[in-house]
């Protein structure tokens, strides 16, 4: 049994809190969920459907309609920020202020501003603060990260991440034609993959982009978007040469079997997958987190790692894969080594795992916030690059 176990509240009953959060809190057994905030007054009749209302699915939860008498129960431990993301700031600085330890939903804030305002909110209090980048802990990432950090392409020249959608039906609604802060596809999918980047490499020195709206409305709300991120080698990250070009994209027009997830490029290898993280579809699918196939790729999507000189993983790679004569075409006329590389177990209860080691005070929470601050720095400094037509400096 747990030592401490924390009351969680959570404020919104919508998708995001019913695919992206339960499913990762009630297997923990250092998570109790005890209350909800949401406005809409509990169903009679037993006329509401399963998934539309939290009092239908957990009755035995308390239901606040109120945020003046949820952020009043002494009870709660932890709130978790599921509702719309013009609301973010403001309920995360009120549960601080009440004494709980937040969770924001990403996108964090609609401003940098708003962002260092909470981040000081949590400094003054002593409660933590982080946001929800799951997509950390996304099968290809956990395998990204793993080929960087043990060094499986030299120096790095290249990285290109990507988050593509096939004309979603979530973006029906996307009609307004004038921008404001929080709307768009850099915040709706670039807070994810912009948070990739940045862990792999930091801040950038420059960045340029182009927002494109391709659905059938004359919008200044983008729904594809390419973010370039360029680097000085002087941000203290050593993977951050001065050579490395960073290319974040999202586009929502991709026919193809299965869309571009990333690659990399070094002078001394060079990796390509393509496909999505299975989670979001296990979770659709009603299988549960701790189910031995969680987060499990499929072998056909296991992303292809080359190396030059010797193998990263001769297990896997290579000199003549499927009987092949790989020509020896190093910069030094060095062997190269081509395998399909195993993709990491995808594991989104690792984010909630390691929230509760950071409140027993174990360890620092595995997303500052100042991370996911500097996320929604990228995306206001791109929507200024695209705007004005130019190259931006970070600032």
């Amino acid at each position: 049994m747990p030592s401490k176990v924390y009351n969680v509240g959570i404020i919104g009953y919508g998708f995001s809190t019913t695919c992206f959060h339960l499913p990762f809190i009630l297997p923990n057994p250092s998570l109790k969920l005890h209350a909800f905030l949401q406005r809409a007054a509990a169903p009679t009749g037993g006329s509401t459907e399963k998934g539309k209302h939290c009092k239908v699915d957990y009755p035995d939860v308390k239901h606040y309609q109120k945020a003046d008498d949820f952020f009043g129960d002494k009870e709660l431990d932890v709130v978790i920020v599921c509702s719309h993301g013009d609301t973010h700031a403001g309920f995360a600085e009120r549960a601080m202020r009440a004494g709980k330890h937040v969770v924001v939903e990403k996108a964090f804030t609609q401003t940098s501003e708003e962002a260092d305002k909470i981040i000081a909110v949590s400094k003054e209090t002593g409660k933590i603060l982080t946001c929800y980048q799951n997509r950390r802990w996304d099968s290809d990432f956990q395998t990204m990260r793993h080929l960087v950090e043990n060094d499986a392409f030299g120096k790095i020249t290249e990285f290109d991440n990507h988050y593509d959608v096939e004309f979603p039906t979530w973006i029906s609604g996307w009609k307004d034609p004038k921008y404001t802060p929080g709307n768009g596809m850099t915040f709706g999918l670039g807070s994810h993959t912009i948070d990739q980047t940045l862990q792999l490499f930091g801040r950038p020195s420059k960045i340029t982009a182009m927002l494109r709206a391709l659905r059938d409305v004359d919008s200044e709300v983008e729904d594809s978007f390419t973010v370039i991120l360029r680097y000085d080698g002087k941000n203290g990250n050593p993977r951050a040469n001065k050579d490395l070009l960073c290319l974040v994209q999202t586009t929502m027009v991709t026919p193809m079997q299965a869309p571009l997830k990333c690659m990399i490029r070094g002078m001394n290898g060079s990796y390509i997958k393509f496909g999505t993280d299975p989670q979001e579809a296990n979770a659709l699918a009603g299988m549960a987190a701790t189910d031995a196939e969680w987060g499990v790729e499929d072998e056909s999507l296991w992303g292809t790692l080359t190396t030059f000189s010797q193998p990263f993983d001769a297990n896997v790679q290579s000199e003549n894969p499927k009987g092949q004569v790989v020509p020896p075409v190093g910069p030094k006329g060095e062997k190269k080594f081509i395998g399909r590389y195993p993709s990491k177990r995808g594991n989104y209860m690792g984010f909630y795992e390691d929230l509760v080691k950071a409140m027993n005070g174990e360890k620092k929470v595995e997303v500052d916030p100042m991370q996911s601050r500097d996320g929604i720095r990228v995306i206001e400094l791109a929507r200024q690059s695209a705007e004005e037509g130019r190259t931006v400096d970070w600032s």
